[in-house]
């Protein structure tokens, strides 16, 4: 059973531990330094070597706990050994934020396989690796939990080019329905937040020249999203204050899938 708790439009995250997945950079480390300004305790994951770093500037800005560890999603040990380091250290885990991501883009006639299979590897059976380790920690504790993984808009709409990373991230929204119906039991939350294009390395990688100008001409907002408004969005998920939500894939794209 998800309980109810007071609504006090606070977001507090005070004592939480939160591992932030792909939280070196981008949307994962624009969403930490949230968590942590709320007043969780954080864990900086990522395929990236700069982890501690990271997660220490983070530490020394907001006057947080955090700690950072190397993660593969691909890997089972890896992510075994994120949860086991989580828990010797904090305790416990009451919030995963999962975006690792990877992007190649091709038309769907000439796309490889092997392309199509890294994507689903990454972006819906390496979140889902992570989700299930973490929330099988979670049902343990017996405190329940909040899971937000990050989408896409291509998640729902066929974009040029998108083809292996919109069928991942399609899988990825089966698969937050699924668990979200499953696990609702344990008190934990899953939802996913689905970005238009973001002021990232990613973003800049897939949207250059003409295609980024005709694009933003498409989005009413007459812009690509910042870092810190998808983090918003997944704090609000990460919180007391949705927790009547669950299932859901909230989309924040500037008013793009209104047509």
């Amino acid at each position: 059973m998800i309980n109810y708790q007071k609504v006090t439009g606070t977001f507090d995250m005070t004592g939480k531990v939160a591992i932030v997945v792909g939280g070196a950079g981008g949307i994962g480390e624009a969403t930490a330094r949230m968590y942590a300004a709320k007043g969780a305790k954080i864990v900086i994951a990522d395929c990236k070597d700069n982890c501690p770093e990271v997660a220490e500037a983070i530490a020394k800005d907001t006057g947080c706990e955090a700690i950072g560890i190397q993660c593969d999603v691909t890997s089972d040990e890896s992510v075994e050994n994120l949860v086991k380091k989580t828990v010797e250290t904090f305790g416990e885990i009451n919030v995963l934020a999962a975006m690792p991501g990877f992007v190649d883009l091709y038309r769907a006639n000439e796309i490889d396989i092997a392309i199509v299979e890294k994507h689903i590897n990454i972006n819906a059976i390496g979140v889902f690796r992570v989700c299930k380790a973490v929330a099988n920690q979670m049902i343990a504790q017996g405190k329940g939990g909040k899971i937000v993984c990050v989408t896409s808009q291509a998640d729902f709409i066929a974009i040029n080019k998108h083809v292996g990373y919109t069928m991942s991230k399609a899988a990825l929204v089966g698969m937050i329905k699924v668990c979200a119906l499953e696990w609702a039991e344990y008190g934990i939350n899953v939802n996913g937040v689905a970005p238009t294009v973001v002021n990232t390395y990613m973003g800049e990688k897939a949207w250059q020249g003409k295609v980024k100008t005709d694009m933003i001409e498409k989005i009413p907002a007459h812009r690509f999203a910042e870092t810190d408004e998808i983090a918003a969005a997944v704090l609000f998920l990460s919180t007391a204050e949705s927790n009547m939500i669950t299932g859901e894939d909230l989309v924040v794209d500037g008013g793009f899938t209104i047509y």
